[in-house]
């Protein structure tokens, strides 16, 4: 490989990331996975190719640990959403460097950090690091439909070849000033699960023209999904919150005053405390009558809900059926993912923490809960993972960054690609040091 410095060779392979298109479906990854490899060969790194389907491929690297050290992975996926050129300032596979930024589809979520991954583990390997235990790089499929062609699959089939102590993956890292001296990267350690479910909603079909002689069954779910738009939990205060509103705050906060006080704090604040503190509830889809003039003798609701770590699905069945009430429907949770957590006091979490303060002394690392979940809790769940979200960005406005995932004109500054190759360096040598 000619010399490059860790700027310009992650920049570089991102660009080349970026022009391949593996929008999922149909994924295509295996060419993601096929740069990877010949980039990872020039570095001397063992490097081996997964596919459940040819064209669906998942790359594990590895550096060998020199004995019996724990085992750190550093994970991403390869697929992204659907972009519509139409809407973009730049062709979105085009990988345009603009004004220090990496512009294209998957800058974000998440092929940046894939090429940071690669280029943290292919220089090490130049540099002769020998872990105490193995050093992996995953980069997986279908992270963003699930179709069991990814680290679900992995886990199952090929558990040796992800099996790990430690992980570092998305969902995190974003730079919060806060406002007096209160700065914080924020670090993902626990997921919200997945829970959606169907409410099918019984009535009496008729003709639209009379409609008293019919039971409406679209009108009766109007009814719920008002309901469920009304309903308040009582909030309760998840370890991950209850950390980090006492960093911010300076002081143990309760359940009931949590929103409060993040209110208080700042708006961002409040933003990420307030979907944390219950499980929620959105109406997304609904079905009812294929014709304009024939009244729906069913109607179906899907509902997106998502509970809290630990929560299951039987304790949010009672509440919800309380909320909806006596009508008559009939109630199916259509999956549970994710709902999972690490503990904060780890190796790894200090080693975060170590390099956040090196980079920026006044800084402090927060934890979080997410909202939604990432392929972590695959790892969590079969292996007891500890499993965190971060890759830290200091130079986006995470509001901004927020907004270009999965939208028009995602884009992430090569400086931050340069503070997370940096950061992933930092992290191996320190777990496996």
């Amino acid at each position: 490989m000619a010399t490059m410095t860790f700027r310009e060779e992650v920049t570089d392979l991102l660009q080349r990331l970026i022009r391949l298109d593996t929008v999922n479906p149909p994924g295509n990854e295996t060419l993601a996975a096929e740069l990877l490899r010949e980039h990872l060969a020039e570095s001397g790194v063992e490097v081996e190719l997964y596919a459940k389907v040819p064209e669906r491929a998942n790359l594990v690297a590895r550096i060998p640990g020199r004995g019996d050290g724990p085992r750190l992975l550093l994970l991403s996926h390869t697929d992204t959403v659907l972009a519509d050129a139409a809407e973009w300032q730049v062709d979105p596979w085009s990988g345009e460097l603009r004004e220090g930024e990496i512009w294209g589809r998957g800058a974000l979520d998440m092929k940046g950090q894939v090429a940071a991954n690669a280029v943290a583990i292919g220089s090490l390997a130049r540099e002769g690091f020998e872990p105490s235990g193995d050093l992996i790089f995953a980069a997986t499929a279908d992270e963003e439909v699930g179709e069991d062609f990814g680290l679900s699959w992995l886990c199952r089939e090929h558990p040796d070849a992800v099996r790990a102590e430690y992980c570092v993956n998305e969902g995190a890292g974003d730079r919060i000033d806060f406002g007096g001296g209160r700065i914080f990267y924020l670090c993902s350690a626990a997921e919200k699960m997945s829970s959606p479910f169907r409410l099918t909603v019984h009535g009496r079909s008729g003709h639209a023209s009379m409609p008293g002689i019919a039971d409406n069954a679209l009108v009766k779910a109007a009814s719920l999904i008002v309901r469920l738009a009304e309903l308040r939990p009582e909030p309760r205060l998840e370890p991950e919150v209850g950390a980090f509103l006492r960093l911010l705050a300076g002081r143990e906060v309760s359940a009931d005053e949590a929103l409060e006080v993040a209110r208080g704090i700042h708006p961002l604040a409040a933003e990420l405390v307030e979907p944390l503190l219950s499980l929620t509830v959105s109406p997304t889809i609904v079905s009812a009558s294929q014709k304009r003039n024939v009244i729906p003798a069913l109607c179906a609701l899907i509902v997106d809900c998502r509970l809290l770590p630990g929560e299951t699905q039987a304790e949010a069945e009672r509440l919800l059926r309380e909320t909806l009430g006596s009508a008559d429907y009939d109630f199916e949770w259509l999956e549970g993912q994710g709902g999972t957590r690490s503990p904060l006091e780890t190796p790894l979490w200090e080693a975060i923490e170590g390099f956040v303060g090196a980079e920026e002394q006044e800084a402090r690392v927060a934890p979080l809960c997410l909202a939604g979940f990432t392929d972590s809790h695959y790892l969590r769940e079969a292996f007891g993972t500890v499993a965190y979200g971060f890759f830290p960005m200091r130079t986006m406005d995470p509001e901004v960054a927020a907004r270009l995932i999965h939208s028009a004109d995602e884009r992430i500054a090569v400086e931050d690609l340069e503070l997370g190759v940096r950061f992933l360096r930092h992290v191996a040598r320190q777990i496996g040091g």
